[in-house]
């Protein structure tokens, strides 16, 4: 007989097989509105009530609602009158509209792009290029470095970034004492073409993961000319451990840009190298311990 460790194997294959069965059901929970109804009832309800109120089945409800349950996303309470289920914590803080993090923008993006995408993985990791072009006809790339089929993707796209910013944000803008910067300035927009106004502080969040090396350089050797002496540049990107194992949300973040973009996440170290390239010494990094970590570099 096999030790703990060999049994455990099976079920952790099982797992991974579940993933995608996992995230789809999340999506679709959102895309159909079960969480925002169940906040807004203020009660809990029935699944043949939710689904009259959301257009659906009662069979399929019902079973969505029974996977939600086992994904802890909404609680259930059996009556005398039958199940009645409610949103968990969890599900009101993150997965509904009104919610100040609400995560709903980037789970439609996920849902209606990225999951499409990621079907044409093994042809990304042959071709070792994005998969847009077949996925969608789109073979332009825009100046973030995503490709859009409609302004309202793209729309989609940057409230889901916003939305991510809410839980992350000031983990990352506390990861430096940033007071002596009285001058700072986001970076975004066509950042290649247009030119950069002068400021002390640059941030770049989540820009560069999505370009190449060449790109990447490129581009901080513009943020330097334009900047302040004593000024830097704040980056804000998720950071890939040294030898590349891990951490595992990482590793498929870059995974990802692969499918979508024609760049990739990196190392401290990596991100050190780019720096300095362009321009940039006294390089500090800080990992958050959350999504995302910062590198600051200055002038």
């Amino acid at each position: 007989m096999g030790s703990t460790e060999d049994l455990d194997y099976p079920q952790i294959i099982v797992q991974y097989s579940n993933g995608f069965l996992v995230s789809k059901v999340m999506f679709t929970a959102c895309e159909l509105g079960v969480f925002d109804l169940l906040l807004e009832s203020g009660e809990p309800l029935s699944s043949d009530s939710i689904a009259s109120c959301l257009g659906t089945s009662i069979t399929g409800m019902e079973r969505l609602l029974e996977a939600c349950v086992g994904l802890k996303l909404l609680a259930v309470e059996v009556t005398q009158e039958g199940a009645l289920y409610r949103n968990t914590e969890i599900s009101n803080i993150y997965l509904t509209k009104s919610s100040p993090k609400s995560q709903y923008h980037m789970m439609m993006y996920y849902s209606n792009t990225v999951y499409l995408c990621w079907q044409h993985l093994t042809e990304a990791v042959r071709e070792g290029r994005n998969q847009y072009e077949r996925t969608f006809g789109i073979s332009s790339q825009d100046p973030f470095g995503a490709m859009y089929r409609s302004e309202e993707e793209m729309l989609k796209f940057m409230a889901g970034q916003n939305s991510v910013w809410s839980i992350c944000g000031r983990d990352v803008l506390a990861a430096f004492d940033l007071s002596s910067f009285t001058q700072i300035y986001d970076l975004g927009g066509d950042f290649f073409n247009d030119s950069i106004p002068e400021a002390e502080l640059y941030i770049l969040s989540k820009i560069l993961h999505d370009w190449d090396d060449d790109k990447c350089k490129q581009l901080l050797t513009k943020v330097y000319k334009a900047c302040k002496p004593g000024g830097g540049v704040l980056l804000v990107e998720s950071l890939l451990n040294e030898d590349k194992s891990g951490p595992l949300e990482t590793q498929l973040y870059s995974m990802n840009m692969l499918v979508q973009t024609e760049g990739k996440e990196r190392t401290a170290a990596e991100y050190s190298k780019l720096l300095e390239a362009a321009g940039f010494g006294v390089i500090q990094v800080k990992r958050t311990g959350k999504l995302y970590d910062a590198v600051l570099g200055r002038k």
